[in-house]
């Protein structure tokens, strides 16, 4: 499995505060399942991490993996706040690519409220080339109210991430039944971890799999769109779904 979505790096956002912690992310990581692994330090005004913080922390954490027999490989990226998005210029933006590629840009969807000028920031990306990816709109309150909302904007090219522990349950139900109706409406495109610790929002890439229940569709939200947005390939067609809608299988 390929994760695009992480706060591996130590001590530039909420998620590992050391290396030490970097590593035991990566260890719980290669043990389910993950052989690649997007750091996604967050850039917006609480965290405004500088593309050559994140640059030097991902070749750190991969040096120390490598010394340590880890055998996940991480690649770099950014978690980008809106205004951020909005106003780096596109050198700063094309080295936050996810996974590497340029051209694509993981966009922090809000927790609260409907940003009404995302339909005009992903018009604008677009414009100046880029590929944007939103990051687990299913947590957001409004969301959970009118996940049909998001069609607008997959219409549009828009990737949609969904949080693993939002999939399996771990975050609350509102978010798993959002995650849930996303899925059966064809509005979601890759499942990563958004792991900020091994034991805090922990990785649970292969339990979210399972839990989807469709083998062909888990391979395909959890490796194939990953891969084919790190190697700028063309997008894999969704597999075709199963009789009915999906039915996410209950987490124990």
């Amino acid at each position: 499995m390929i994760d695009l979505h992480s706060h591996v790096l130590p001590g530039l956002d909420d998620g590992a505060e050391s290396l030490a912690g970097s590593l035991d992310i990566l260890r719980a990581a290669a043990e389910d399942g993950i052989v690649q692994i997007a750091a996604t330090p967050h850039v917006r005004d609480d965290y405004p991490t500088e593309p050559e913080a994140m640059e030097r922390g991902v070749a750190e954490v991969n040096a120390a993996a490598q010394a340590a027999g880890i055998g996940v490989e991480v690649l770099p990226g950014g978690e980008l706040d809106r205004a951020f998005a909005h106003s780096l210029d596109d050198e700063s933006l094309r080295r936050f690519g996810l996974g590497g590629n340029p051209d694509v840009l993981l966009v922090e969807f809000p927790y609260y409220g409907w940003p009404l000028e995302l339909r005009e920031l992903v018009f604008r990306l677009g414009a100046r080339g880029y590929q944007v990816v939103l990051a687990h709109p299913e947590r957001n309150s409004d969301v959970q109210r009118s996940p049909g909302r998001l069609r607008e904007l997959v219409d549009a090219g828009v990737l949609v991430q969904v949080t693993a522990a939002s999939v399996d349950g771990r975050v609350g139900r509102h978010a798993a039944a959002c995650a849930r109706t996303l899925l059966d409406d064809e509005l979601v495109h890759l499942i990563a971890s958004d792991a900020h610790a091994p034991a805090i929002r922990a990785i649970g890439m292969t339990e979210a799999a399972e839990v989807v229940g469709d083998p062909e569709l888990a391979r395909w939200l959890t490796h194939d769109v990953p891969l084919a947005l790190v190697t700028a390939a063309a997008l894999p067609p969704r597999p075709r779904a199963r009789q009915g809608r999906l039915r996410l299988r209950r987490r124990n």
